[in-house]
């Protein structure tokens, strides 16, 4: 593993013009395009409760998904490491943000990993490594408020 400075690039695209631009605030759209290299695009607005389209993904949308899928890679890893085969891993992960004079902020994110391994792995070893996983993760380590984890795993037949 290469340590040092990595660099991310995205690019984001308003497309919300509906022909007046930003000249009220119930005039335009909040949709954009997310997209990075030649990764499929990302279609992106705000949350509903800000004149956003549900059917697209959001800025906390994409907070909440970071911190779960750089947990899951961190677990995998570690559990890779340790000789624990993870046969499934699934996060029901779940974000508060609470809005204040400033705008506001995420107070928390709740990460709920059900995790199955083999049946002869040692399972409390795999529910440590959630812990180890947590603190090695990168996104977690960014950010400015609590991460918790409430991890489940059981053993699981091969598929």
């Amino acid at each position: 593993m290469s340590r040092g400075e990595h660099h991310y690039a995205v690019k984001v695209v308003w497309t919300g013009n509906r022909g007046s631009g930003t000249s009220a605030y119930a005039a335009y759209g909040r949709q954009h395009l997310i997209s990075a290299g030649s990764k499929p695009d990302i279609p992106g607005s705000s949350d509903p409760a800000f004149r956003g389209d549900a059917d697209r993904w959001n800025p906390e949308d994409l907070v909440v998904a970071a911190a779960s899928a750089c947990h899951k890679l961190w677990y995998l890893h570690l559990c890779a490491e340790a000789g624990i085969a993870v046969m499934r891993y699934e996060d029901d992960a779940e974000g508060t943000m609470k809005e204040d004079a400033n705008g506001g902020r995420f107070t928390s994110i709740t990460l709920r990993p059900k995790v199955g391994v083999r049946p002869t792995d040692d399972v409390e070893k795999a529910l440590a490594l959630h812990h180890v996983a947590h603190e090695k993760c990168y996104v977690a380590n960014s950010l400015n408020f609590p991460i918790v984890c409430e991890p489940e795993v059981q053993p699981v037949a091969a598929s």
